[in-house]
């Protein structure tokens, strides 16, 4: 056997591990898409942010995506991380959220896939007498200088383009 060969058996599991997943949303495939119309992917109001794609006619880069800040008043309760650098897993805690299918509406063959991944953080809010979650600027002041910030959850996404170039 190759060493090609014996690093694609190496891959497998990790191809049929991903290929296996189910996603925590389920939805069907968007509706078709022109070249040069962005478009909004999904909403994560929980990160303040959007993800926002858009075909292009060049064949080196079919379809640009991005996440985009939704608004500079949001006050973000989650965060948006580089996928790349996550590195999102199930093995490292991270779970499939949703995956999206965008078509292409001049070329059929052509779509444009979106997984997101969310990092969930189990946490109870500690309830004061009153039963109430609070928040004390001088006690949360002081917890952020000793470098204990509370976790939040994160996301990732990562996009790529499935089926035949159009020309």
């Amino acid at each position: 056997m190759s060493a090609r060969h014996l690093l694609w058996l190496a891959l497998l599991p990790a191809v049929a591990a991903s290929a296996a997943e189910t996603p925590e949303l389920k939805r069907a495939a968007g509706a078709p898409q022109a070249v040069g119309a962005a478009h909004t992917l999904r909403q994560i109001p929980e990160a303040c942010a959007r993800l926002e794609g858009m075909f292009t006619a060049d064949p080196a880069q079919p379809y640009k995506f991005a996440v985009v800040r939704t608004s500079e008043q949001c006050q973000a309760r989650a965060r948006f991380v580089d996928f790349d650098k996550a590195q999102p897993s199930t093995a490292k805690g991270w779970k499939l959220n949703d995956v999206i299918r965008v078509p292409n509406a001049g070329c059929p063959a052509q779509q444009a896939v979106v997984q997101v991944w969310r990092m969930p953080v189990e946490q109870k809010p500690v309830l004061d007498g009153q039963g109430q979650s609070r928040i004390y600027l001088e006690e949360a002041k002081k917890q952020a200088a000793a470098g204990k910030i509370a976790q939040v959850p994160m996301f990732a996404a990562q996009m790529k383009v499935e089926g035949k170039p159009c020309r």
